[in-house]
């Protein structure tokens, strides 16, 4: 129950947050299409964006938190100092990455979009996007820093709520500064830059009201690198190797990408916001709530506490992340159609980013299992094992994508995206058993066939209701596409239910009908 009330919360917020995103993409494709100038922004945000997988959102979030909670659990004190030397030293890393990207953009481009560099107007727009994104870095990384704080004191929302400001600055300086540039000889795309770097900075901002609630105000540290903070920064290094092992596949990706055809980085772009929607909802939220519980239990010495944590954990993202899987693979083209079709976003855009969006959508359960697995192991300080494990199915990922791209086009990126994470979650799932002694049952047991045979249902019944859509209205497409969902979300409950899985149904219900009456 704790795991899914924490997740819950997690989710609800990050729910707001990924409706402001897609409302943002939206926004970004009516204005800019899948164009030249939409893919220099998204090679331009891919460089600060990328190294954020380090610095914010993955190999130092999960070696932070069961660290900040070691030192939570001696003294308040010792934890706010712990935390202070971690931002000023992240400050002090992240802000020299950012002045030497301003530096060397130029050579960074022509390293990620080689193609770019025959056209001079998309190469210097793309260069000055980077120069003025760069700084994104260090906002979102303190960002991160304050986030993973306050979900080890228990405190989930508001820090999940954090990126919505994100989404909110970048569609309102679309709004408001893309006749303004335009006006004044310059090309709108910037304003997407600006609304990134703004939003950024008040993703950290928004959650300083409550580092001054729970007593962590600012402080000057005596000593920057204590055994903790070194500690840190240890459990961080092997993900350095991970780190440049993806950063070589981003590379990969991206250059094959922009060298297929005009739009087809957009395509994928637009397809993977519309995968990371119950990414983030579901798996992050669920991911995050399990680091907090597992790392407790653990550093407590409660073992089988922390199994029970992880247990619960795998089975709830199966159970979450199974209908929106089969909701976007079944309903891919209307989904994208009703989202995205309109202004410059033609049919041609809403078919490619329909199939890239069902190359995606198969991964869905191995994300979730992925986001789940890598933290623990940092909790188990074992962080070697996802470093190799991402190192291996990157190759397989790179080895894949070179072999079959130029054969079938931009679609094999977004499948290879998915088999590399089916096979990291694999070997994740293998390693993690021969550590913790878990039966064959903690992975493979009757509810998790059971979740299945409800999903294989709600694809045949949507399937045989399927019809033609693109010709009608815009409201008669929205309100069959929503019975659709609805349809698909009273199946699979009920045949769950009808299987036994009262329990799980009942819960999740229940927290969801507590918020609604606090309300």
């Amino acid at each position: 129950m704790s795991i899914i009330k924490s997740s819950l919360k997690m989710a609800v917020a990050t729910f707001f947050s990924r409706i402001l995103g897609l409302i943002r993409e939206q926004v970004m494709a009516a204005y800019f299409g899948a164009s030249g100038v939409t893919d220099a922004f998204l090679v331009a945000y891919r460089i600060p964006n990328l190294l954020r997988d380090l610095f914010a959102e993955g190999a130092f979030s999960s070696a932070f938190v069961p660290t900040f909670v070691e030192a939570n659990q001696e003294s308040k004190e010792k934890s706010r100092e712990l935390m202070w030397q971690l931002f000023w030293l992240l400050a002090l890393i992240t802000g020299t990455i950012c002045l030497g990207i301003v530096i060397f953009a130029p050579q960074l481009i022509a390293i990620f979009a080689p193609s770019f560099v025959n056209d001079p107007h998309k190469f210097e727009l793309t260069v000055t996007l980077t120069r003025i994104m760069a700084p994104f870095l260090t906002c979102v990384s303190l960002a991160a820093l304050f986030m993973g704080v306050l979900n080890s004191l228990k405190v989930f929302f508001i820090p999940a709520l954090a990126p919505a400001s994100y989404n909110v600055m970048s569609i309102l300086c679309m709004l408001t500064l893309s006749g303004v540039l335009k006006a004044n000889g310059y090309d709108a795309i910037y304003s997407l830059g600006i609304g990134a770097l703004l939003g950024g900075f008040m993703q950290a901002v928004v959650q300083v009201p409550l580092i001054y609630k729970y007593n962590l105000r600012p402080m000057w540290p005596k000593q920057f690198w204590t055994a903790r903070s070194k500690k840190v920064f240890t459990l961080l290094g092997p993900g350095l190797f991970g780190f440049a092992a993806t950063q070589v596949n981003i590379l990969v990706t991206t250059i094959l990408a922009t060298g297929t055809m005009i739009g087809a980085t957009s395509w994928l772009n637009y397809s993977f916001r519309l995968f990371q929607l119950p990414v983030g909802i579901l798996s992050v939220s669920i991911g995050n709530s399990n680091l907090v519980h597992f790392s407790e239990a653990w550093k407590k010495g409660d073992e089988k506490g922390a199994k029970e944590s992880l247990q619960s954990s795998y089975y709830l993202s199966f159970l979450t992340v199974m209908p929106a899987l089969v909701v976007l693979y079944c309903l891919s083209d209307e989904i994208v159609n009703l989202i995205f079709e309109r202004g410059r976003f033609d049919r041609n855009s809403t078919l490619n980013t329909a199939m890239a969006l069902r190359m995606y959508a198969l991964g869905l359960p191995f994300y979730g299992l992925y986001k789940i697995l890598v933290p623990t192991f940092y909790a188990l300080d074992r962080q070697k094992v996802p470093v190799l494990a991402s190192m291996f199915s990157i190759a397989f990922n790179i080895g894949f994508c070179l072999l079959l791209t130029p054969l079938y086009g931009f679609k094999i990126l977004a499948l290879g995206t998915t088999l590399s994470v089916l096979l990291n979650a694999l070997i994740l799932s293998w390693v993690l058993n021969q550590r913790l002694c878990l039966s064959a049952s903690f992975f493979f047991n009757p509810r998790m066939y059971k979740v299945m045979g409800s999903s294989l249902a709600c694809i045949g019944i949507l399937e045989w209701i399927k019809v033609e859509l693109f010709a009608q209205p815009f409201f008669i497409k929205c309100l069959w596409v929503a019975a659709q969902i609805a349809i698909v979300g009273i199946v699979y409950a009920g045949i769950l239910v009808l299987f036994g899985e009262r329990t799980a149904v009942n819960a999740l219900w229940s927290k969801v009908s507590q918020k609604f009456k606090r309300k």
